[in-house]
């Protein structure tokens, strides 16, 4: 069965949106972490405001490996609307993601990431359908903005990974208990 990994970057009071306002340092410990979550993905669900960012901004991008695995891997996005421009390998869902991703799981394949899409991982999470959290959280106390954990039910976590960056990120990776 595959598994769901949500994989993403925090600052330290739980915010994920709008990551670049506060992770300024980028290291080598980040870019490692990173390689290593996408190396065991083959999909990819997004919503349609992180696909909308992206499809403008990964196609030409020469920031890897995230560039050459995100302009190559199988993209699902989940919205209500089509997406305004093309990008390639991408496919719209059509019907209820909780079902989509749950088909998903029983098909043959790698992992499948949720990353910066904050309303699709918490759909995710709140249905139990993710197996594990992979995330990145910067020394840095925003004060506001979208949260990725508020408003989701109890949820057991092990921990599977902590390790500190060179730059003060977290990098911790829990695996959900059922």
């Amino acid at each position: 069965m595959r598994k769901i990994v949500v994989y993403e970057l925090l600052s330290l009071d739980g915010v994920a949106e709008d990551p670049d306002r506060f992770f300024t340092d980028w290291d080598a410990a980040l870019d490692a972490n990173l390689a290593a979550v996408i190396a065991t993905q083959d999909a990819v669900i997004l919503g349609r405001r992180s696909y909308s960012e992206w499809a403008q901004y990964w196609p030409t991008s020469q920031i890897e490996p995230f560039a050459t695995f995100i302009n190559g891997v199988t993209k699902y996005v989940a919205t209500s609307t089509p997406p305004d421009q093309d990008w390639a390998n991408t496919t719209v869902l059509d019907g209820d993601l909780v079902e989509f991703v749950r088909d998903l799981k029983q098909r043959r394949g790698g992992d499948v990431g949720v990353h910066a899409s904050i309303s699709v991982a918490q759909a995710l999470l709140a249905a139990d359908v993710v197996d594990e959290l992979r995330l990145v959280i910067a020394p840095t106390i925003t004060g506001g903005g979208r949260r990725l954990l508020d408003g989701l039910p109890s949820i057991r976590l092990e921990p599977i990974r902590s390790e500190i960056s060179p730059t003060g990120s977290l990098l911790v990776d829990y695996r959900v208990l059922r």
